[in-house]
């Protein structure tokens, strides 16, 4: 359902020095419950490069502001983003675009003063040996690894996306859930955010709206664990700005990784972070697949010798359903089937 509102009077804001999408830290507390996200991603990036993003985030979110660069099985990645394929020139142009676009973000900071910045979302990436090696720049590493300012995606939730409108919408969206709303954003701002700025066709709102407002906020609602509402303001006889009303999903919650605390006791949690794997991804993988079945793929890794990647491997085990080999028939059963064909 879509609302459209009166236009806003003049003493809308009245009071408001900020506009409360520009307030973070304990400022934000005096308008809002929660601090919101206030770094923005340019909607360019298509859903591979979306979904690539997310995962390199998590990937590297636990020593990401005490290593200056990460690595991860390119492989393995490929297949976490729902690429497989041994090709990896599609996997080279992602990183590629990853590197070319651009974050920013305007906030302010503990002490109130405001703070602008810029930063490629990966400062460089390369691939050799079947690694991955990328880095971001200290200063984008920071805000993202701060819960106040960015949010992580569940890449349970994000593998079910199947449009780059609909993951950029949910994406900007769910940093505001625990706020009830985005804030009003100009249309300027939200073409931006969809990656649709540069088309003349999408200047148009009865455009924009059919292509892509309405499909991206069905599939949100349907796909993911919140559910998003659009409200549209006027100027005048022309839409000029909207906001997104947001709530979580009853039917389709899923227990985020940062609520998994009592996981990391588990014996299933501590063989998993034997094997390299990091801290988040451990229990995100126990919420998703469950103790029994990462059990059972440990097992499988296990029984496997002259495995040189164990954490990598088990990444890929995780895909796939556990196969027991027959055992080999002995050479008496041969001879008996034998005789009994002739």
């Amino acid at each position: 359902m879509q609302r459209t509102l009166a236009p806003r009077g003049p003493d809308r804001q009245s009071g408001d020095t900020l506009p409360s999408d520009r307030l973070t830290g304990a400022l934000r507390r005096q308008s809002v419950k929660k601090n919101v996200a206030a770094i923005h991603v340019s909607g360019k990036l298509t859903l591979l490069q979306r979904k690539l993003s997310n995962v390199l985030l998590l990937n590297a979110y636990d020593t990401l502001i005490t290593r200056p660069k990460h690595t991860i099985d390119a492989r393995t990645l490929s297949l976490m983003i729902g690429y497989n394929s041994n090709d990896t020139a599609t996997l080279r142009d992602a990183l590629r675009g990853l590197a070319e676009t651009v974050a920013e973000w305007d906030m302010l900071d503990e002490k109130g003063r405001q703070e602008w910045g810029v930063s490629s979302l990966l400062s460089y990436a390369k691939l050799k040996g079947g690694i991955c090696e990328y880095a971001y720049s200290p200063a984008l590493a920071e805000k993202l690894h701060d819960p106040k300012v960015f949010a992580l995606i569940n890449l349970n939730i994000q593998k079910r996306f199947t449009s780059g409108h609909g993951l950029a919408l949910y994406e900007n969206c769910y940093r505001f859930v625990r706020t009830g709303s985005t804030g009003w954003w100009p249309l300027e701002t939200f073409r931006r955010l969809m990656g649709v700025e540069e088309s003349d066709y999408y200047r148009t709102f009865k455009h924009l709206n059919a292509k892509v407002i309405r499909p991206a906020v069905e599939e949100v609602n349907r796909t993911s664990n919140i559910e998003i509402t659009p409200e549209f303001h006027r100027k005048g006889r022309a839409v000029a700005e909207l906001r997104f009303l947001i709530r979580e999903n009853p039917q389709l919650g899923v227990i985020d990784a940062e609520e998994g605390e009592g996981l990391r006791h588990s014996p299933v949690y501590e063989r998993l972070v034997g094997q390299g794997i990091s801290d988040r991804l451990a229990r995100q993988w126990i919420g998703e697949h469950g103790e029994d079945v990462i059990s059972e793929k440990l097992a499988a890794v296990a029984g496997r010798s002259g495995v040189r990647n164990p954490a990598g491997y088990l990444r890929v085990a995780l895909r796939q359903p556990v196969a027991v080999a027959a055992e080999e028939p002995s050479e008496a059963a041969r001879l008996a089937a034998t005789r009994r064909a002739t």
